[in-house]
């Protein structure tokens, strides 16, 4: 017999096998040694107050053995002949899940990715630690699995009504991801063990007939009469077919272009500030309501802030329990920070980008750059960063109390940011608009969760690749682009997507709508 249950225990008895069979025997009044297996279905911590509890929904096999206790439901991919073929430009999360969804379809993906593959952008990663160089094709934002393969993993979402969570979550545990994401409230892979996910992607999307090219940036979209029908290459090679534009939220050329070539695109709204690092052991003091901080059994505590300060919004983003800090431009003269966490989410640091919305019309003063206008000011942000850090990756920090104050920071705490950081005046050459804002934010949060506004903590700056600064419109039905055939905006760098799996929905569903047009 199988029975379904929902329980609501603490950490113990949730992360003790025995334990949590001794519980089952209990509450349903059943002799222990008939329950055979226990299989942990869906679980969520909730710490709302000062006892953690768990929730769990179980499968109990009683006096029988399961046969298969997977939770995993695997797809059936088939060869593709190739007479229909279609453009992927982007190897990031809506790259590739657009690619796996057309090899469903019938139809052969030539996917084309301007980094290098997954393991050999590794070495480009370090240097910008070690050497403070930015390859402008390999970095933390562009190579295979985009932004989000070397930046945490994070497979949590509320996008839930623009498709099937769970079935992007299961093609993730098909290529080797641990079935703790098919459980857990707030899944994660872990920038450690997520590389191999994409690499098992990428062997299954060419064993399928599929093509994946590296190093292989498209410059030019091939259009006759008012028609995408290719695409070319930097280095000149072309491809037919209809595209899907999948460059992630940093190819700024990308717009470059699109503008160039007078395909219509939009200013959007973004975000932008700093990112915040903690002591671990102290979010989980507060999170988890404890001077003993996480305990034996819960995993490293997360949190979520959110406020409006003068009309706009102000919260944390991107929030890496047992992470790094990392640098994330895509150029020369550029400081960008962004976070990571492994697997473990092992590290002694817990951070977050802390972060200010941001409309268009916030900074008239670049109206000039008309619908580049947000990624112009991301651009300047950047620069300036770069240059009061004296031009090298060794990031300006502030503590976070001398931050809201308006202090100097004599000294920094140790930092998990690689490159190092230095004392440099954060309140003062933010832009206002943001920096005040960011400041009011602090003090919310810091009566919210008393601990959290601390000195302890440093904010390290900046923050800019929140969110796409340009919306590439589409048609809502039809998935492409408003005014041109055979091209397909798709996930966050078309403004479309804001994370891993809204990105890979977002890829399924303009495959879909790809093959079912230009394939009848």
């Amino acid at each position: 017999m199988i029975k379904e249950l929902q329980v609501r225990v603490n950490p113990k008895v949730a992360y003790e096998e025995l334990q949590l069979k001794i519980y089952v025997s209990t509450v349903e009044d059943i002799d222990v040694n008939r329950i055979r297996a226990i299989k942990i279905v869906k679980r969520s911590i909730d710490a709302r107050r000062r006892d953690v509890m768990v929730n769990l929904k179980l499968r109990v096999y009683i006096d029988e053995m399961p046969q298969d206790i997977s939770l995993g439901n695997n797809i059936d991919y088939r060869p593709v002949d190739g007479t229909r073929t279609a453009i992927v430009v982007g190897a990031g999360p809506g790259g590739l899940f657009a690619a796996l969804r057309l090899i469903e379809l019938g139809v052969k993906p030539v996917v084309l990715e301007r980094g290098k593959n997954v393991k050999d952008r590794a070495s480009d990663l370090a240097k910008i630690a070690r050497e403070g160089v930015v390859d402008k094709d390999s970095n933390y934002c562009f190579g295979e699995g985009g932004a989000g393969a070397y930046s945490d993993g994070k497979l949590y979402t509320r996008s839930k009504k623009r498709g099937n969570v769970d079935r992007i979550l299961n093609i993730f545990h098909q290529h080797g991801a641990k079935e703790d994401i098919l459980v857990d409230a707030h899944p994660h892979i872990g920038t450690d063990k997520l590389p191999r996910v994409i690499e098992n992607m990428r062997e299954r999307i060419i064993s399928c007939g599929g093509e994946v090219h590296f190093q292989s940036r498209v410059d030019e979209l091939l259009i006759i009469d008012g028609k995408v029908v290719g695409v070319k290459c930097a280095d000149g090679t072309q491809y037919d077919g209809p595209v899907i534009l999948a460059t992630g939220h940093s190819a700024r050329d990308v717009y470059e272009m699109l503008q160039a070539k007078n395909i219509k695109i939009e200013a959007k709204g973004i975000a932008v500030g700093v990112r915040l690092e903690h002591p671990q052991h102290l979010i989980d003091q507060i999170q988890y309501h404890s001077p003993k901080g996480r305990g034996k059994y819960l995993p490293a505590a997360e949190y979520s802030f959110v406020t409006q300060v003068n009309g706009r919004g102000v919260y944390s983003f991107c929030m890496c329990p047992g992470g790094f800090v990392v640098p994330a431009a895509t150029g020369p003269e550029q400081l960008v920070v962004n976070g990571m966490s492994p697997s473990n989410r092992g590290t002694q640091w817990a951070n977050s980008g802390m972060v200010v919305e941001i409309h268009p019309e916030d900074f008239p003063e670049y109206a000039k750059y008309g619908d580049l206008a947000l990624m112009r000011f991301q651009e300047d942000l950047e620069r300036k960063c770069y240059e009061a850090a004296n031009y090298s990756q060794v990031a300006g920090a502030q503590r976070m109390k001398d931050f809201v104050e308006g202090k100097d920071s004599a000294t920094l705490p140790k930092t998990s940011y690689a490159p190092g950081i230095q004392p440099s005046r954060l309140d003062k050459w933010l832009p206002a608009f943001v920096g005040n804002r960011l400041r009011e934010g602090f003090k919310v949060f810091g009566r919210q969760s008393r601990g959290f506004l601390t000195n302890d903590a440093i904010v390290i700056g900046v923050e800019t690749r929140t969110s796409s600064p340009v919306r590439i419109p589409r048609d809502r039905e039809m998935m492409r682009h408003i005014e041109i055939e055979g091209l397909y905006p798709c996930g966050e760098g078309a403004g479309y997507a804001g994370g891993i799996v809204s990105a890979a929905i977002d890829g399924e569903r303009c495959a879909e709508a790809l093959a079912e047009q230009c394939f009848k």
